[in-house]
């Protein structure tokens, strides 16, 4: 029987040579591979067979067949204009759709409001996610032993400093960057600062360990606090409409001074109160202020003769309110049910 099956296989190679034809070859597969072919005569034989011969012969009969099918193959891709070693691939059938990715809603906003800063001089910088102590605290006049240190919860990296202090934390503000900036370029300086930040918290609908900042900061000769209510009125009417007022109360910051509490009209009631705004009238949505004598000068900056404005937005904050989003934390949920809704 191996034999026969031998003679059979060289029979077919022999003739496989010989083909000019597409129409010739399938005569040929046909003849030996198909239904009732040569091969398919002699594995109806193996029945005659013990039980020993049958898996011998099975295995060989097998290997000889994967061979000439294979071969088949190599001959039929040659015809077709293709080669041995790729796939028959016919471009007049349609193609497969292919689905378009979203942009997260916290990436639509902050380009938005990149494209308006940016039209107005602004520089669009970054900094490291993973902060030292120094930026993310001392440098913007929070020392150890200031009490702002208690209002945020640091992820800090094991990681001993000289003094057997760590030294490391994820960034719990973009505000670390203002004196990266300051020291980098100087005054008058004009930027932006999106980025992801960090705190150490439990997680509910309002809460959650990693979410956006929005920072801004402009320095520069004679800047005052009509500077600072213009910018943030402009940003408000941008976001919620032209009808949007701007509310701004006392409020503690480490590195501005005077500082205040940045609110905007509700954009769902228009200031009449509803659910959204807790029946207040007024968005909260950030925080900011003069930019801290003591902070500019650790930048470099000579208080004395530039002064400047810094506020932050939480941008996720931002866009929940736009989009009327109930829980934060579907920003991370990693879910495309959410994304594709934008």
């Amino acid at each position: 029987m191996k034999n026969k099956l031998e003679q059979i296989k060289s029979e077919m190679l022999g003739k496989l040579k010989d083909i000019k034809e597409l129409d010739s070859l399938r005569d040929l597969e046909i003849k030996y591979l198909g239904r009732k072919g040569e091969i398919a005569k002699l594995f109806k034989k193996i029945v005659e067979m013990g039980t020993e011969e049958k898996k011998e012969f099975g295995k060989f009969a097998n290997i000889v067949k994967q061979d000439l099918q294979k071969s088949f193959k190599e001959v039929e891709i040659k015809f077709k204009g293709g080669s041995a070693d790729e796939d028959f691939v016919d471009v007049g059938l349609p193609g497969n759709k292919i689905t378009r990715g979203h942009k997260s809603p916290i990436t639509i906003i902050q380009d938005e409001l990149e494209d308006v800063f940016t039209s107005l001089g602004f520089m669009v910088l970054d900094g490291p996610d993973l902060e030292s102590d120094y930026y993310n605290f001392e440098a913007i006049n929070i020392p150890k032993t200031h009490p702002a240190r208690d209002m945020q919860d640091t992820f800090y990296i094991d990681k001993k400093n000289k003094d057997g202090e760590n030294d490391l934390v994820l960034r719990t503000h973009t505000s670390s960057v203002q004196v990266r900036a300051m020291k980098e370029h100087g005054a008058p300086i004009k930027c932006v600062i999106p980025g992801c930040v960090f705190r150490c918290e439990s997680t509910d609908i309002r809460h959650e360990h990693t979410f956006y900042q929005f920072e801004g900061l402009m320095v520069d000769r004679d800047i005052n606090f009509t500077h600072f209510k213009g910018m943030l009125e402009l940003v408000g009417k941008f976001l919620y409409g032209e009808d949007t007022k701007l509310r701004m109360r006392p409020k503690f910051y480490p590195f501005v001074e005077p500082g205040v509490n940045i609110e905007y009209t509700c954009f769902i009631c228009g200031g009449k109160g509803c659910k959204l705004c807790k029946h207040t009238g007024w968005l909260e949505v950030g925080g900011g202020g003069i930019v801290h004598p003591k902070v500019l000068e650790i930048s470099g900056i000579d208080s004395n003769e530039y002064s400047g404005f810094a506020f932050g937005y939480g941008l996720s904050r931002l866009v929940m309110l736009k989009y009327g989003i109930d829980d934060v934390r579907l920003f991370n949920s990693g879910d495309l049910r959410f994304v594709e809704q934008f």
